[in-house]
């Protein structure tokens, strides 16, 4: 059982209830007989008239507004028809037509779409309801159409009951390729996802990030308007305010509307952008308002009329600053426009359209071009009928010509051959004149696989349904004193980039990113950007980046840490930087200095070598303990001074285990010998018996100097075998890296250290205690003065190491070496260098007998007085040398004698001259 619904849509004349239709055939905009017929939905029209008195009825009414531009894509529908009909594309099958107005209203629109729905050959236009439509042969096999997104969703679902394939040259809306909701849709243009990407790519290489988006308050508007939200999201650019506009003229708050939205533009100084999705009446109302208002910006077009001439040409329209937008990339259509040269020349009687432009051009012919324009788009249907026959038809040839966009032309062209195409896969073996050969829905299989030439290249329709033609990115440019649309370059869906032809357009784009638009300035690179409480991620500060970070690119969220410790930044860097390496080089003024120092110490090594060897068999030489002692503690000196050397330049692992070694096992090489000549010299001046006897178990020269050497060897040799010094990197400095020596480990060095202080303790001791010796030969005091002077110079090191760091570090340790070595050297050698060279009279044996027995008749007499006090019972005797050698002939006349006294100390006895020679003799060879 099946219910039949009867169409029969009419419309109203004037504010007269009288119908001006009684059947539906006059509800028809355009037909032409054919084997098969296809449907067109066009809004010819901008809007359809609503009565404000009469009580609302369901009836449809006139419409105003004439579109030059949609009735242009019906002429081209038309046109592709009539093309495919007299080639030889379907071997004899011609396509008709039927080409409806929806008045850019989806009520319109859905009454259309109900006659396509009808049963063929329905007398009566009935939709018949069935459970099962495969076998069901409607009116049109196919439609084309319609102009917005908003039309088309509503006709798709209905046409969908049948599976009538629908294919738009215009609707763009993305939800519109979900083949589960529109099964049976198909488009000729790319989807709004393609569209709003373009558009935000664009404002991205412009350096825009604060736009303004206004759009209709419809299905249209609100979708473009949510797929240009998630993209500008993605892509870190902020809608600073969104306007919407009712989708209908008639609607009493649009002024309303407009007037706030253009408001809100003036009000955001920093918003020079705005990105437009709405129909071209809508923006022409817009623009007028804005024109009034001053209002300069750039304009972001979407594809709904980023090519529309009436736009282009309105009065002061380079006042509102720059269109750029996207438009549907073109083909060749020079055929249709020759079809336009000709079209006054076509009859009239099945186009109403055609008939209702003749008349228009009758009624405005006496205007310029864009009045003439606003003339067409202001009359109504009812003022066409009233004026009917009043006026001569005139016709412009220039006029339709100058309003065709191509873009839409080229897409309405090439759905009539997509569909013209699957017919002819259909029709391969079945005679399609017979408008039972097939069904709707087999042709919406076949459609999904067709194929169609558009000039060089292949088209078909993608599993969503569209057809992934690129943009053609357009700019308005005053051309001349004319506002010229011209194409700056093209975007390629696929790829995501813009293709520009020639540098001229590439400066075009260029050009646009001269102006700015952004809620805050670009943090330039060494700044971060720093989130205000504004809810825009585009609002914000610019902070620096702190010290050892930086940002390297514009409106960077977080600065990079340099990644190295041997890399550091400065606050505000766009970079890291190589930190400078410091070390004591050989330019350096302080090292030159320090190594003038030890050069000097070395030549004054070498000079007193010279002198000593010179001067052999002098008593200063041979008091100072035989040229071998001499040398070896010069040997010493000249590898202190040598040491020196490896505490300068670049440190390297053989420097930093090298330096403190030698240092350590050369001074104490010169501190043992020294120590040597301490007891030496102390036990051949010494006159009290017990001290005597020790020094004699302790004066093993050769053992000793091994001994004490060898232990600092050793203490050294565990040193660099667990905690070996080695070469380190410094970071305590920001911007610098410190090249040092590590010890390894401290106490080692410290052990090192405190062993030769404990050597020059000893010896300090042991020099002390023979500081009177004969005063012109008097070694030990001099050995004391330098053991003092070592002590104070490392005890004056060890806080100043502590607390000193950077690359003059090794300069201190050279300082107290060369202090301390100076010291040492100067006070053991320079002495006996002055007498060997400036007091010879003083460097003879006689001279030097005449100090001794001085220095011992004296020292021998508190000796006796000593004993005596103490022991007066002592049986021993003493040899006492008593002082009565006045001069140096005495000495040698044999004027000195020697007192040998008794138990009771009273009476003496004279020894003969060779006695006491004996004697002295004895004491002077001990030394």
């Amino acid at each position: 059982m099946a219910f039949v619904i009867f169409l029969i849509p009419c419309f109203m004349v004037g504010s007269d209830v009288a119908l001006s239709c009684q059947d539906a055939d006059d509800f028809v905009g355009a037909s032409s007989p054919g084997d098969i017929v296809i449907g067109g939905l066009f809004s010819v029209h901008s809007e359809m008239l609503h009565p404000e008195d009469d009580p609302i009825k369901p009836v449809i009414q006139n419409c105003a507004g004439f579109e030059i531009q949609v009735f242009l894509q019906t002429l081209a529908m038309i046109h592709a028809i009539e093309t495919i009909n007299n080639s030889t594309l379907l071997s004899g099958v011609t396509l008709g037509y039927e080409i409806y107005d929806t008045c850019a209203e989806v009520t319109k629109a859905m009454a259309s779409a109900l006659r396509f729905l009808s049963k063929f050959n329905s007398s009566e236009d009935a939709v018949e309801f069935k459970c099962n439509y495969s076998d069901y042969i409607p009116r049109v096999k196919a439609v084309i159409g319609a102009s917005y997104s908003e039309v088309s969703m509503a006709v798709s679902r209905l046409l969908a009951l049948q599976l009538i394939p629908q294919v738009s040259p215009a609707s763009s809306a993305e939800i519109l390729s979900d083949k589960i909701r529109f099964p049976s849709f198909f488009r000729t243009i790319p989807s709004d996802f393609h569209q709003t990407r373009a558009m935000t790519r664009l404002i991205c290489e412009s350096g825009w990030n604060w736009i303004g988006v206004i759009a209709t308050d419809d299905d249209n508007g609100r979708f473009a308007l949510e797929s240009f939200g998630v993209q500008a999201m993605a892509n870190n650019v902020c809608i600073a305010f969104k306007e919407m506009l009712p989708a209908y003229l008639s609607d009493s708050t649009f002024h309303t509307k407009v007037d706030q939205a253009i408001e809100n533009i003036v009000k955001e100084k920093r918003v020079n952008v705005i990105v437009v999705f709405m129909r071209q009446f809508h923006v022409l109302k817009l623009f007028k308002k804005a024109i009034e208002r001053n209002v300069n910006k750039i304009w972001i077009a979407s594809d709904n009329w980023s090519a529309a001439v009436k736009i282009s040409t309105m009065p002061n329209i380079r006042q509102l600053g720059t269109v750029v937008g996207f438009g549907f990339k073109n083909g060749d259509i020079s055929s249709f426009q020759e079809f336009l040269r000709n079209l006054h020349k076509k009859p009239t009687e099945n186009n109403k359209f055609l008939r209702e432009y003749i008349m228009l051009l009758s009624v405005c012919a006496h205007l310029e071009y864009h009045d003439f324009q606003r003339c067409i788009a202001n009359q109504s249907q009812d003022n066409l009928l009233e004026n009917d026959g009043s006026k001569p038809h005139i016709w412009r040839d220039d006029f339709l010509n100058a309003n065709v966009e191509p873009g839409f032309i080229h897409s309405t062209m090439l759905a009539v051959y997509a569909i013209a195409h699957a017919i002819k896969g259909l029709c391969k073996d079945r005679d399609c004149k017979d408008p039972s050969a097939f069904t709707p829905w087999e042709l919406l299989e076949e459609l999904k696989r067709v194929v169609v030439i558009d000039g060089d290249k292949e088209v078909k329709f993608d599993s969503h349904g569209d057809m992934s033609t690129s943009y053609d990115v357009l700019l308005w440019k005053e051309i001349d004193g004319h506002m010229e649309i011209t194409t700056m370059a093209e975007y390629d869906a696929e790829k995501g980039g813009f293709i520009f032809e020639d540098e001229e357009k590439k400066k075009d784009f260029l050009a646009l990113k001269k102006v700015q638009s952004t809620c805050s300035q670009p943090c330039s690179p060494g700044q971060v950007k720093k989130v205000t409480e504004s809810p825009h991620t585009c609002c914000y500060e610019c902070i620096y980046c702190p010290e050892n970070h930086y940002s390297n690119q514009t409106d960077m969220d977080y600065c990079y840490r340099c990644n190295n410790k041997t890399y550091w930044a400065p606050i505000n860097s766009s970079t890291c930087y190589r930190k400078t390496i410091y070390f004591l080089a050989w330019t350096d003024w302080f090292a030159i200095f320090l190594l003038l120092l030890s050069a000097f110490g070395v030549v004054l090594v070498l000079s007193i070598c010279v002198i000593f060897t010179k001067n052999l068999d002098t008593p200063v030489v041979k008091a100072s303990g035989g040229l071998i002692v001499c040398y070896i503690i010069l040997f010493s000196h000249f590898l202190i001074f040598l040491s020196t050397v490896f505490f300068i330049d670049i440190p390297t692992e053989f420097k930093c285990k090298t330096r403190q070694t030698l240092f350590g096992i050369s001074f104490t090489l010169c501190i043992s010998c020294i120590l040597i000549k301490s007891l030496k010299i102390l036990l051949a001046f010494s006159f009290d018996p017990k001290l005597q006897n020790f020094l004699k178990c302790m004066y093993k020269p050769i053992p000793t100097v091994v001994t004490c050497t060898g232990i600092q060897v050793i203490i050294c040799t565990f040193w660099l075998i667990f905690r070996t010094p080695f070469v380190n990197q410094n970071f305590s400095i920001p911007r610098a890296i410190i090249l040092e020596c590590n010890e390894g480990s401290i106490v080692a060095f410290g052990i090192m250290l405190g062993y030769i202080a404990a050597l020059a303790f000893i010896c300090f001791i042991f020099a002390f205690k023979g500081r009177k010796l004969p005063e012109n030969y008097n070694e030990a005091k001099f050995i004391t003065f330098g053991m003092l002077i070592y002590f104070i110079a490392w005890i004056v090191f060890i806080p100043v190491y502590a607390t000193t760091f950077g690359k003059y570090l090794p300069a201190v340790e050279i300082i107290v070496v060369l202090i301390s070595n100076y010291g040492i050297l100067c006070c053991t050698f320079l002495p006996k260098c002055y007498i060997i060279i400036y007091k010879q009279e003083t460097n003879t044996k006689s001279a030097f007998l005449k100090m001794v027995y001085t220095y011992s008749s004296k020292s021998a007499g508190s000796v006796a007085v000593s004993q005596a006090s103490l022991d007066s019972k002592s049986s021993s005797f003493r040899a006492v040398v008593t002082d009565s050698c006045k001069t140096e002939n005495d000495s040698v006349n044999g004027n000195c004698h020697f007192q040998v006294p008794g138990q009771s100390l009273i009476k003496g006895k004279v020894l003969p001259q060779n006695a006491a020679r004996t004697v002295v003799r004895k004491r002077v060879s001990s030394i």
